[in-house]
């Protein structure tokens, strides 16, 4: 009994033992590896190092030649800030010339307005005045022409008047005179038909005389 536990006792110190070499070539290898991983991330890290100082360097020399670059446009803004006020300030200057031109141009015309339109008032003023002075010379000169109309009326009227008169008493006497002669006309016509009947008679018995006197001779020859 006491030989089997020592033989039991044994076997698991013999265990132990196996299992604390494999736990310690365990961490040997890991302590290896772990060696292996840290000279690795050192190895890395300077790596890294080395190209982060690369990257900050050429970082430092871009801000720097950015920052150039900036202050250079920062001149220049500025300097064209400065011609764009130069420029301004010569422009408002030239506009406040030109307004106060055209303020002064404004001013005679203006004046040069209101002195027409004073001209104008004076010279429509005489002009209704002279009309007006025309207008009471032919409302008088019509006034006497319809005056002279009315005794040129009146006379001509007294005057046809007189002339009806004369002529009425002058176609009277033509009438009567008319009359006349119409009667010595019926009488001369009377006459002048009996004379005629008369030659005419005369005429027939010439004639007839004649006849005979032709058959005389036929009978004769």
């Amino acid at each position: 009994m006491s030989m089997i536990a020592d033989t039991s006792l044994e076997e698991q110190l013999t265990l132990a033992q196996a299992h604390a070499r494999d736990m310690q070539r365990t961490v040997i290898a890991l302590h290896t590896e772990l060696e292996g991983a840290h000279a690795e991330v050192q190895a890395s890290t300077a790596r890294v190092a080395q190209a982060n100082a690369a990257e900050i360097a050429q970082l430092k020399t871009t801000v720097g030649a950015l920052r150039e670059e900036l202050e250079r446009a920062r001149i220049e803004r500025e300097n064209a800030v400065q011609q764009e006020r130069v420029a301004a300030a010569q422009e408002i200057q030239m506009l406040k010339a030109t307004a106060a031109a055209l303020r002064d141009e404004l001013e005679q015309a203006r004046a040069e307005r209101n002195h027409a339109v004073q001209q104008e008032r004076v010279a429509g003023h005489n002009e209704m005045a002279q009309l007006k002075a025309t207008a009471q010379a032919l409302r008088d000169e019509l006034q006497k022409a319809h005056a002279d109309t009315d005794n040129a009326v009146r006379n001509a009227l007294v005057s046809a008047q007189a002339e009806i008169g004369q002529l009425r008493l002058t176609v009277s006497g033509l009438r009567e005179s008319l009359e006349l002669a119409q009667i010595d006309k019926g009488n001369a016509l009377s006459r002048e038909r009996t004379q005629a009947a008369d030659e005419l008679t005369q005429l027939r018995g010439t004639i007839q005389s004649l006849r005979d006197q032709i058959d005389s001779l036929r009978q004769s020859a």
